[in-house]
């Protein structure tokens, strides 16, 4: 099947900042390259002043996610491109918290509609209203022809399920490519930030909210200061994302953390930078750590980014298992909320040269499972298998 026009919605694409506005620019391009025709609808805020490279047209068109204006679009939209098939690119915060994506599927039948879930977290509706919370995630998984998750926690979440018609799990690559600037130099790099050789950088990349485990690892590098131990951290990238300004208050609370610890001076911000300079930060850094709340998962766009760069990797232990995730081979993991074990792991890291070796050319390996053109053919092939299924019964 050959010139498929698909629409994808996405609450958030570039300019703006995170991680499912890179996810749809670079799926997007790559389902271009392959003959797909692409439309994307998205968010006013992802207007660009001038000509937008690229195969992909988008249309910055939505000032909110409610019924009326969400439905009103992508009806027009329905009637003058007569797409094949539409695409939710899904998060919840991403739409505002509203349901009214949740429930497309219902409202617009004759279009098959394929959702790709980003994350299973219900969105706030109504106080106390938890059943109706869980009711709309529910609901999408099952109204659309076929759901794509990303990593193995939400598959055994949506498995528990009945009435899913077809699950396919395709992880999401890096949105931050290896890329180091020109003339690369990494002591000059961690000069700036006033490191020398034997202090341990560590590094976290990756928007705030309160199950990144940043604060917890503010408070292991204390400890780690009060025992002497020389280390210092690089935050890498924007702290809060375009589409989610709620997790202003969990950054605020790291601030205060780290003011309250007295630890401004061991910890450097990069802010929102350009690919190369994430490389940078990356390469610069001698370990990176990401102690997730709810475990380390391959939905999670800062640990695939920290795999791609090769960096020794400090996360915690999987809710569900990861087979692919070898503990002292590609990563070490630790329980989560704990900042004694991600300190101790620190210690064991910074000195054992050897082990940083191994878990770095162990992520490396790792990331190559992770391929965005083999995600953009997997993900072709079941929008086209999709629509073969729908024309044999009758759809």
């Amino acid at each position: 099947m050959d010139g498929i026009k698909l629409l994808l919605i996405t609450g958030e694409y570039p300019p703006m900042e995170g991680g499912v506005a890179d996810f749809t620019a670079i799926v997007g391009e790559r389902l271009a390259q392959r003959g797909a025709e692409v439309h994307v609808l998205t968010s006013e805020q992802a207007a660009l002043q001038g000509e937008r490279p690229g195969a992909v047209t988008v249309h910055p068109r939505m000032r909110g996610w409610g019924f009326r204006s969400l439905y009103r679009t992508v009806r027009e939209m329905v009637r003058t491109l007569s797409p094949d098939l539409i695409n939710i690119q899904y998060q919840t915060a991403a739409y505002g918290m509203r349901p009214a994506i949740n429930l497309l599927p219902r409202v617009f039948r004759h279009v098959p509609v394929v959702t790709t879930f980003h994350d299973l977290k219900v969105p706030y509706l109504l106080p106390k209203a938890g059943w109706l919370r869980r009711w709309v995630n529910r609901d999408l998984a099952r109204t659309c022809r076929a759901v794509i998750v990303t990593n193995a926690q939400d598959r055994a979440e949506l498995e528990r399920l009945h009435g899913i018609r077809r699950m396919e799990m395709i992880p999401i690559g890096s949105n931050i490519s290896y890329q180091l600037p020109a003339g690369y130099d990494r002591a000059m790099w961690r000069g700036q930030w006033g490191v020398g050789n034997r202090t341990t950088l560590l590094s976290f990349f990756g928007f705030l909210n309160d199950s990144k485990g940043a604060i917890e690892l503010i408070e292991a590098l204390k400890q780690l200061t009060n025992e002497g131990v020389a280390v210092d951290l690089v935050m890498i990238g924007g702290a809060v994302s375009s589409s989610n300004a709620s997790n202003q208050t969990y950054y605020d609370r790291v601030k205060d953390t780290i003011s309250e610890l007295g630890l401004e001076d061991h910890i450097f911000w990069t802010g929102y930078v350009a690919n190369e300079e994430v490389s940078a930060a990356f390469t610069s850094s001698d370990v990176c750590v990401l102690p997730f709340a709810d475990g380390a998962s391959f939905r999670r766009g800062s640990l695939m980014a920290a795999l791609a760069h090769g960096v020794p990797i400090i996360s915690t232990t999987p809710e569900v298992p990861v087979p692919e995730l070898v503990p002292g081979e590609n990563i070490y993991l630790v329980p989560p909320d704990d900042a004694a074990a991600v300190a101790e792991a620190i210690r064991a890291l910074a000195r054992d040269a050897g082990l940083r070796k191994r878990l770095a050319q162990g992520a490396r390996e790792l990331s190559r499972h992770f391929d965005w053109d083999s995600i953009a053919d997997r993900t072709l092939a079941l929008f086209q298998d999709t629509l073969a299924v729908g024309k044999g019964s009758g759809h």
